[in-house]
């Protein structure tokens, strides 16, 4: 896994309430992501967890005291403020959300969150009672409107025993929130839909035939775009990936249904990216019931796929980008280039499964982007993650050079 936060400054603010706990692990999965991390606790907070627990996970000196004698020569509150590339709340009570949307900076935490220009994030949790209450969702609303980021609260039983929403939301969201705030909006009013994924074409009820294709690819393709503020349809096909937060996934298991719901959806975008492992052909006959071992040999008539990338390069508008990708096994340039002009795309990602680090099950790849014009872009063994923003960065080129 790349590390998203990679130089990026997170300010966390840890305020009172039980929750308080778990920025233990918020913690530690921002220093895994490359972040370097300075917390900042109100009073409150420092009883439901010790600041010494912090500051082993942060490996930076946790701040509480606006009027703390042991400091460098600078205003602290200040100097963090401005060193944050993403300013966190969490967990976030009525108080501190209540404060921040009437302008009160009466604590650290408080008065470095009205200092600060960079993205806030706040994470809530409190009592249901509480934050259904009408003045903090006016508060949040407000908030809201002056574009600071909410990650929703849960819902389930709370520490006082009531059951309802306000259960802090798991760590695992909130970084991947931060991690969005961090990046780079660039995609932001894009729309794009991406495939990934094998198709299964079923023989009878029990069998099927597919690939080996995992969806790692198409699945990065997604959660980098919708990072970068696109709205992301992922159509995918069966297998044993979590969606990315915040991408609709339409599910589908055979080519047929692939391309339903490709087509059906194709006018709404602005780019396509084929990553799918789109079975060619399928069983010209599905059987209704399961087929029994009869002889030693079988034999099973197949018809062909339709071709959803030339579908798509057939019906695409001027404005929008087609990307294809061609999995090969020799002639690979050729080959690509060939699919390149017979589909009408504007760019195609070719790699050869025979190549080491390559290939459906590996979380690495080795790529050639092939481009209209001719061009060739040879690539080095990187992460899939890394060849998803990589290539999320040459089509946002080539969609400013058409509408330019």
């Amino acid at each position: 896994m790349i590390r998203a936060l990679e130089g990026k400054t997170v300010v966390l603010c840890i305020t009172g309430g039980i929750a308080a706990y778990k920025a233990a692990d918020l913690t530690s999965r921002l220093r895994k992501l490359g972040a370097k991390v300075h917390i900042i606790m109100t009073e409150s907070a420092t009883h439901f967890i010790t600041p010494l627990t912090l500051e082993v996970l942060s490996e930076n000196r946790v701040v509480t005291d606006m009027f703390d004698r042991a400091f460098t020569w600078e205003v602290e509150h200040i100097s963090l403020a401005k060193c944050a590339d993403v300013f966190v709340v969490a967990p976030a009570t009525a108080n501190i959300i209540g404060k921040a949307a009437h302008g009160i900076a009466d604590d650290m935490v408080s008065t470095t969150l009205m200092a600060t220009k960079a993205p806030v994030v706040i994470a809530p949790a409190m009592n249901t009672n509480m934050y259904q209450n009408p003045v903090v969702q006016d508060n949040i609303a407000s908030l809201k409107a002056r574009g600071f980021h909410f990650v929703e609260p849960e819902s389930g039983r709370l520490a006082c025993g009531d059951t309802g929403t306000g259960k802090l939301a798991d760590p695992a969201v909130i970084a991947e929130a931060i991690v969005r705030a961090a990046a780079p909006q660039d995609l932001a009013g894009l729309s794009l839909l991406i495939t990934a994924g094998p198709t299964r074409e079923a023989l009878d009820p029990v069998r099927f035939l597919s690939n080996h294709s995992t969806g790692k690819m198409g699945y990065a393709i997604a959660q980098h775009a919708v990072r970068r503020g696109a709205r992301v349809t992922l159509v995918s096909g069966p297998v044993a990936l979590e969606p990315p937060q915040g991408v609709e996934v339409v599910p589908v298991r055979s080519a047929l249904e692939m391309r339903d719901a490709v087509l059906s959806r194709l006018a709404e975008q602005d780019w396509v990216i084929k990553a799918a492992a789109v079975g060619d052909y399928r069983p010209a006959v599905q059987a209704e019931d399961k087929i029994k071992k009869k002889a030693d040999d079988l034999s099973v008539a197949l018809v062909k796929n339709p071709d959803i990338l030339k579908e798509i390069g057939a019906k695409k508008r001027n404005d929008q980008l087609v990307c294809g990708f061609s999995m090969e096994t020799q002639d690979l340039i050729a080959n690509s280039k060939a699919k390149l002009e017979g589909k009408n795309c504007d760019l195609l990602v070719a790699n050869n499964l025979k190549t080491e680090g390559a290939g459906f099950s590996h979380d690495t790849n080795v790529a050639t982007i092939l481009y209209r014009d001719g061009q060739a872009e040879a690539l080095s063994l990187m992460q899939k993650e890394q060849l998803a923003d990589l290539l999320l960065d040459r089509m946002y080129k080539l969609h400013q050079k058409k509408k330019g």
